[in-house]
């Protein structure tokens, strides 16, 4: 009897203990959770009040004459913004095109031939400081590359300047989707005497091909909001030009030169183009997550 008292009066103090510990978990837990809706309330209230602004600001310039007419002159009423349209899906479609093969290429060699080699290991280094490099870097390497060479500006230095941009996210985004796919598979394959070509093509790219669309679009959305490189390469032209050797028009620099501008018939404009743009960049979010959850399921 006595030794069950003496158990029971040494675990009281140990019970205590724990309802302190247990009491001061709780209050951690309440902190780190305020603190997170905190600093997400901050930041969704900021992007509300662009979104709201960019919506309210921009709709007043929403009209049929944005797409068909082009840049007016300084101080003039009506124009549109037809040739920065068309200049700007020239330019991300020929980025597109040379970005894109060089990028799933390169993430084939690095989730399949070269994995944990050396020359993968730089490759995967070097992928990464373009990743987080400041797009005008860019834009200042292709202007001296390019630019200073031909010795005027061109849509195809836009053109380079927006694929270099665009190849290291699909590079990622290509070796993440295949390295996800089960070793078994391959495995399997080889067992049957599949070559290793055959086998990425049939196998691993097929298993991976929504994954690594999903990175295209995000790639895509990236650079067609890019301003700082196309200064410095395809600057800009008040006129209609398709011309991919010429300065081209297009639409994130229109926006820059029209904002800052003082006549408000160009700022209404490049509200407009601030518009068009944010829906085209949440349009392709939001496809790219739909391919996305598609793949997951």
């Amino acid at each position: 009897m006595a030794t069950v008292e003496h158990q029971l009066t040494h675990t009281e103090p140990q019970m205590e203990a724990r309802r302190k510990m247990q009491a001061w978990r709780r209050q951690k837990n309440r902190l780190a959770l305020f603190l997170s809706m905190t600093t997400m309330a901050f930041g969704l209230f900021w992007l509300c009040w662009i979104l709201l602004t960019t919506i309210s600001r921009g709709f007043d310039g929403m009209s049929l004459a944005l797409f068909t007419e082009m840049t007016p002159p300084p101080n003039t009423a009506g124009g549109g913004l037809a040739n920065a349209l068309a200049g700007s899906g020239l330019l991300i479609l020929w980025a597109t095109i040379f970005g894109t093969p060089l990028g799933i290429m390169a993430g084939i060699y690095l989730a399949e031939y070269g994995r944990k080699s050396a020359l993968a290991e730089v490759i995967r280094f070097i992928n990464d400081i373009l990743l987080s490099a400041p797009s005008i870097v860019i834009g200042l390497f292709v202007y001296t590359l390019v630019v200073a060479k031909m010795e005027h500006f061109s849509g195809w230095a836009g053109v380079i300047a927006l694929a270099l941009l665009q190849v290291p996210i699909v590079i990622r985004t290509t070796e993440n989707m295949m390295r996800l796919v089960p070793d078994t598979l391959r495995e399997a394959a080889y067992a049957l005497g599949t070559p290793k070509w055959k086998m990425i093509s049939a196998i691993t790219l097929k298993a991976s091909v929504s994954g690594i669309i999903t990175g295209v679009l995000l790639a895509v959305a990236r650079i067609a909001g890019e301003t700082a490189p196309l200064l410095f390469t395809s600057l800009s032209n008040q006129f209609w030009s398709t011309d991919l050797m010429q300065p081209i028009a297009n639409l994130p620099v229109t926006i820059f030169k029209f904002a800052m501008s003082p006549f408000a018939e160009w700022q209404q404009l490049a509200w407009a183009g601030v518009l068009l743009i944010t829906l085209c960049v949440l349009l392709l979010n939001i496809i790219a997550r739909i391919i996305f959850a598609k793949k997951t399921y």
